[in-house]
């Protein structure tokens, strides 16, 4: 059992005086991926709980037309809400998954997880309360791709990242908005002729987030 790593990112286990999660603690493998690796596929059946330590992972579905359509990141501290749901009902994963970057995290075994689930109170909160926030975010996240017009979702994603320059392609935002990349490089190209970002290769700058935050606000007193 890796005690420092469970101390800086899983704190509540080590407080937990259940013998079950102690067991469990045990059985946890750190896994390291590589960035740019697929981590899961549609029909992949879920041999493990994932907890992250470190690094990103980008959930995602491909519309009918080809899209990557981001559902959800897994980042530092988080589980996964697909490998959840696919322990919980037995199901394989109905979407695909893919490191951002160098990722680390700890495994634990599926019957493992089950044994806790059915024999830990500790455990069965701790996975339902994160299943539960990680679900409403998926959801909050589809209700922005669903509804806004696209300039208001750009400008949502632009002042969201906060930085002067952003470095991110015109297809990584089209990720984020569940859009194609033809469509939001119009609309950046059309905000850098109103004067409110500088376009560059690979990223964004001189953003003038006053003039985002008008497009909101407008859109929001319609």
């Amino acid at each position: 059992m890796n005690e420092k790593l469970w101390k800086l990112h899983f704190p509540e286990f080590m407080g937990s005086n259940d013998n079950v999660i102690r067991q469990l603690m045990d059985a946890a493998v750190v896994v390291d991926l590589p960035s740019r690796q697929q981590v899961f596929y549609p029909g992949k059946a879920c041999d493990n709980y994932l907890l992250m330590l470190s690094g990103s992972i980008r959930a995602q579905i491909i519309s009918a037309d080809g899209r990557e359509i981001l559902l959800y990141h897994v980042q530092a501290g988080d589980s996964c809400v697909l490998t959840t749901s696919c322990l919980l009902g037995d199901n394989n994963y109905p979407a695909e998954g893919y490191t951002e970057s160098e990722v680390s995290a700890f495994a634990i075994p599926a019957h493992i997880f089950h044994r806790c689930l059915e024999q830990s109170t500790f455990f069965r909160e701790f996975v339902f309360r994160n299943f539960s926030k990680r679900l409403a975010d998926v959801i909050k996240r589809m209700e922005s791709i669903s509804f806004g017009s696209v300039d208001q979702k750009l400008a949502k994603v632009l002042i969201a990242i906060g930085d002067d320059t952003i470095y991110k392609t015109h297809n990584e935002l089209a990720l984020e908005l569940g859009s194609a990349r033809e469509v939001v490089s119009r609309h950046l190209k059309r905000f850098e002729s109103y004067g409110w970002l500088t376009l560059s290769r690979g990223c964004i700058q001189n953003i003038n987030f006053e003039a985002l935050n008008k497009i909101l606000k407008s859109t929001e007193n319609n």
